[in-house]
């Protein structure tokens, strides 16, 4: 084909049809049940001697990979990735996403004392939050973001209707899904991480961006949610995610149809 045809149809195709992504999506939890319910997607045969579920996921062509600490004393600042604890959650989060440069994040922590299934709309960006385990019990950088004043107010890009609808539609689970659209996370290292993931989200959410980050969020899961509920509502989050994805992300066959078209209109144009 000509460099200039070549250049011509490229320049006449959709902007995300030259994006690029990755097909990863990341899920991180926090104390219990949420680092349970994701423990399959693990990668790390010593946190899931089972083996990793996350390739290409029920054949959508998206691997989910799971970031999550252990709790072998109960519930407080666990050990491990992730840690309940500002500087470390921090570091920890910045170091896997370069590392995973995930198309979509979603972040789990421990809600209430019930079976909710609550997905967060708005996150902080606060200069003072709840005092973390251990010395220094704030954010060493605070707000975490420096470049939106404190209190800035980030909004997640999850599907949330379509999760909320296909946990709440599903027979035979005791959860109860639904969107927080006017509250925060807490202002502990709940609303801390999934701020951080809402932020990763703004910092690659063009779709000419080479890690194009399509959607982030964060969902607060109640401390009642039995392990098999929370693995189920996972896959169930996952399914609406993954169709979202596939409705914002480019085809390749699809582009490649629509190349090859406009390239037989032009050869016929006289």
């Amino acid at each position: 084909m000509p460099l200039r045809l070549t250049l011509l149809i490229a320049a006449l195709l959709p902007a995300t049809a030259r994006a690029a992504h990755t097909n990863n999506i990341m899920l991180t939890g926090y104390w219990p049940p949420t680092n349970n319910m994701i423990r399959g997607f693990s990668t790390n045969p010593d946190q899931n001697p089972g083996g990793w579920q996350g390739e290409n996921w029920n054949d959508t062509g998206y691997d989910v990979h799971s970031f999550f600490p252990e709790f072998p004393d109960g519930i407080g600042q666990g050990e491990g990735d992730l840690e309940v604890d500002y500087q470390d959650t921090s570091a920890d989060f910045w170091r896997i996403v370069e590392e995973v440069r995930p198309v979509a994040i979603i972040t789990f922590s421990r809600g209430f004392n019930d079976n909710s299934w609550e997905i967060e709309k708005l996150q902080r960006n606060l200069d003072e939050w709840i005092p973390d385990y251990q010395a220094p019990f704030q954010p060493t950088v605070s707000p975490p973001d420096q470049s939106v004043p404190a209190g800035f107010v980030r909004e997640s890009s999850l599907p949330m209707r379509k999760i909320r609808n296909a946990v709440d539609d599903e027979p035979g689970i005791d959860v109860d899904a639904r969107i927080d659209a006017r509250g925060f996370g807490g202002g502990f290292l709940s609303e801390f991480i999934a701020y951080h993931g809402v932020w990763y989200q703004s910092l690659h959410a063009d779709p000419s961006d080479a890690f194009w980050n399509v959607a982030a969020g964060h969902i607060h899961v109640g401390s009642q949610v039995s392990l098999a509920d929370g693995r189920r509502a996972t896959e169930l989050t996952l399914g609406a995610l993954t169709t979202y994805l596939d409705n914002q992300l480019p085809e390749p066959g699809t582009l490649l149809l629509l190349a090859t078209t406009l390239l037989a209109s032009l050869r016929r144009t006289p």
